[in-house]
């Protein structure tokens, strides 16, 4: 069965279990998998090294587009394979480890890791870990549901283990542009001037002799979880609609609007699902991940096309939509993230970039990776190749967590990722701040009123009026531009407590 996906028959020969394949991998070396937010991830292969590091000392540099399914980083974590990690990840159990500086994680901007290895400042890889659903007469490789980095891993690496999915659809094949840019200095424009633009081959182009082996799977991609929009995720939708809708009206931009981008996250993609009742219609999308949202203005038929580096669906989507997905065939693109996330193609098409914050301040720098400054999440991701190249940079957040005892919007972030000058647009359940052309302290009392939930709006509206009064173009009081951020971490809440009555 497997043998009609291998179309090349000199290649029938390295089809090996997933133990011998893991034994290509030795203690030291820097190995690329495949894998973009939990699609098309290698599934059998790192499992069977973590089975081999219960017997022998094992550790690897592992590199991947994004995080993993599968439980993949957190079975190699707690089988102490990994020394290091990059660009991005979001297991529990790895965070955990990275945060007690047991596993050394590298958060770097999703656009940019391929770069530094085909530099030569990072690198080099040893081995690629790539998932297929074929490979073709030549030997080209076909991803499955992502591409992220596979590519390149594959181009460079000495070697090459595929994992041939047989669960993965066939129709998938002809939905994937690879295109590589070309060496620097004498690089030529990325000619991708339209969402729709197709600039290089259906497979990646690699030399099948340095197919070392060939692993046939069966295990589906993991599912997303991203809950059903809510009362505030709806309200959110709404200001950014209303805000959009302004936009049209005022003449910016047209009722198609421009490339939606959206990152991975319940917030994220109940903003773009608010997009179906929306007054836009003929809808694009150039962005890296495509979720439920993306099918769902499919269906609704908002949406014409869709161009991303993977597919990350829920539970129910995904069994909804993977055995009709070649149904949507002519109106999808998966790219390398390289391309998807790309500064040069990002500004040109004027995309509208929709991206999560895990906190933002009074003049609109936001944290999107550490909590209270030191604590990593997940990783910057692609929001930062989006936010400094968009037509507009939108971070939504909701305006409280944990029940609210946190502030969303502080006075300083204790982390920036995003700073004031690449955010245009804040949005939460309370409103919309839109910051552009805006002084920091225009900038201040916009976000305090507009996106401040009310019962932290006077404490932060206090601590403003009382830094004006110390002057400075951003100002601000030193002594306690942390102090939400101390008192939650002593008290477990950032309100302060009522004074207790004389």
């Amino acid at each position: 069965m497997y043998r009609d996906r291998i179309r090349l028959k000199s290649l029938w020969g390295k089809v090996v279990p997933a133990e011998e394949a893991a034994f290509l991998i030795k203690d030291g070396m820097t190995v690329g998998m495949s894998g973009f937010t939990r699609a098309g991830d290698a599934k059998a292969v790192p499992l069977a090294l973590a089975e081999r590091a219960a017997s022998e000392n094992l550790k690897i540099t592992l590199m991947t587009g994004a995080s993993l399914g599968n439980d993949v980083d957190r079975i190699l974590t707690e089988a102490g394979v990994l020394a290091r990690r990059l660009p991005f990840q979001a297991d529990p159990v790895l965070r955990k480890a990275i945060n007690r500086g047991e596993v050394m994680f590298v958060d770097q901007h999703l656009s940019e890791t391929v770069e530094l290895l085909r530099s030569r400042q990072m690198g080099p890889v040893d081995i690629a870990v790539i998932e297929a659903c074929a490979i073709t007469e030549n030997g080209g490789i076909v991803p499955t549901t992502s591409i992220g980095n596979s590519a390149t891993f594959a181009i460079l690496a000495e070697k090459i283990i595929v994992e041939l999915n047989l669960t993965q659809p066939l129709d998938l094949e002809g939905m994937h542009d690879v295109y590589i840019p070309t060496r620097r200095p004498f690089r030529e424009p990325i000619p991708v001037v339209t969402a729709e633009s197709r600039a290089g081959l259906p497979y990646i182009p690699i030399d099948p002799s340095r197919i070392a082996a060939i692993v046939v799977t069966r295990k589906q991609d993991s599912s997303a979880s991203i809950l059903p929009p809510d009362d505030e995720t709806n309200a959110i939708a709404g200001h950014l609609i209303e805000f959009l809708g302004r936009e049209v009206k005022q003449g910016r931009m047209s009722r198609s609007l421009a490339p939606l981008q959206a990152g991975i996250g319940t917030i994220a993609n109940a903003v773009l699902h608010g997009l179906i009742d929306g007054p836009f219609h003929d809808l694009t999308m150039y962005s890296e991940v495509l979720q439920d949202s993306t099918f769902e203005l499919f269906d609704a038929g908002k949406l014409t096309f869709a161009s991303g580096s993977s597919i990350t669906l829920s539970a129910g989507k995904y069994a909804e939509v993977l055995p009709k997905i070649g149904s949507y065939k002519g109106r999808l693109l998966l790219r390398p993230q390289e391309i998807s996330n790309h500064p040069e193609v990002i500004r040109r098409l004027g995309v509208i970039g929709i991206n999560t914050a895990l906190e933002c301040d009074i003049y609109g720098n936001v944290n999107s990776t550490h909590v209270n400054g030191t604590q990593m999440m997940n990783g910057i991701g692609g929001s930062g190749d989006f936010a400094r190249n968009s037509h507009l940079a939108i971070f939504v957040t909701k305006s409280l967590a944990k029940g609210g005892a946190i502030s969303s919007v502080v006075p300083m972030v204790s982390h920036v990722d995003h700073n004031e000058h690449d955010v245009d647009v804040l949005v939460t359940e309370v409103g919309l701040a839109d910051l552009r052309g805006l002084a920091p302290r225009e900038r201040a009392e916009t976000i305090i009123r507009n996106c401040v939930h009310p019962s932290y709006r006077e404490l932060a509206a206090d601590y403003h009026r009382r830094a004006l009064q110390r002057g400075g173009h951003t100002p601000h009081l030193l002594e306690e531009a942390f102090a939400w951020h101390t008192r939650f971490q002593q008290t477990g809440s950032m309100m302060p407590k009522p004074l207790a009555a004389e």
